[in-house]
């Protein structure tokens, strides 16, 4: 059996080369790898194309490596709470790859299922699938670089969509509890895509809350079995912000 654990998230990137696509997990700022961005960070690798539900918050997540200027491109379903991301975006410094949300997960599992592409209805009828949708403007404001279209079929009377789906270089994700042969369990809401990211990258590096000795885990309550993740990091303690903060008056 192969221990898949490295020292420190530094050592886990530390291969990551300039212009890797990395798909990274978590939902909004929940289960976000914020050990392995930080790292990535520090080792100031640049022109990364990101795969994501979305890209952090200014100061936060992802947009650390977007404010520095370190992300070229991103797939994306969600943009709205990132101001420098539409910044960058409006003034032609960041190509996006808008994509439904449904879509953009079932992108991510087919590519770890070892499926190149599949047919959905999502996105049949606008811009999505005729093409034309802004990816990269100039900086005049015109679009630069619009979208292609894309093949639709009829199965059954209904059109769809053909969509390629995702082998990024590197994937990275953030687990509750993960053990030395890289099979993970992830907690509540961090189980928006980061499963899917683990099972798409050729790599993928696991920043664990609570690393176990093989056996610990309980077979049938792993989420994703150590067969995806070549790097398992402990990172114990690590900083958890809330995107936007809502209570009730008088709370």
């Amino acid at each position: 059996m192969i221990d898949k654990v490295v020292a420190s998230a530094a050592e886990a990137v530390a291969d990551i080369p300039d212009g890797a696509s990395l798909a990274v997990g978590g939902f909004g700022l929940c289960g976000i790898p914020v050990a392995l961005i930080q790292a990535l960070h520090e080792a100031g690798t640049r022109d990364l194309g990101a795969i994501s539900n979305n890209c952090g918050v200014d100061d936060w997540g992802q947009g650390v490596l977007l404010r520095d200027g370190r992300i070229r491109r991103t797939i994306s379903s969600y943009v709205g709470e990132n101001k420098e991301f539409a910044r960058q975006f409006l003034a032609g410094e960041l190509e996006v790859e808008l994509t439904p949300q449904g879509t953009l997960a079932e992108k991510l599992r087919a590519g770890g299922a070892g499926i190149p592409a599949f047919y959905t209805a999502a996105g049949v009828g606008p811009q999505v699938s005729e093409g034309g949708l802004p990816r990269r403007y100039d900086d005049a404001g015109n679009v630069a670089v619009p979208s292609e279209p894309k093949e639709v079929r009829s199965f059954g009377g209904t059109a769809y969509v053909l969509e390629e789906s995702l082998t990024p270089d590197y994937a990275l994700v953030h687990a509750r509890k993960g053990d030395r042969l890289g099979n993970l369990v992830y907690h509540a809401a961090a189980m928006n895509f980061n499963p899917l990211c683990a099972m798409a990258g050729r790599i993928t590096l696991a920043e664990v809350e609570e690393l176990v000795e093989p056996g610990e885990l309980v077979p049938q309550h792993i989420h994703t079995p150590g067969i995806f993740v070549q790097r398992v990091v402990a990172a114990p303690g690590v900083e958890k912000r809330i995107e936007k903060r809502t209570v009730s008056e008088g709370s």
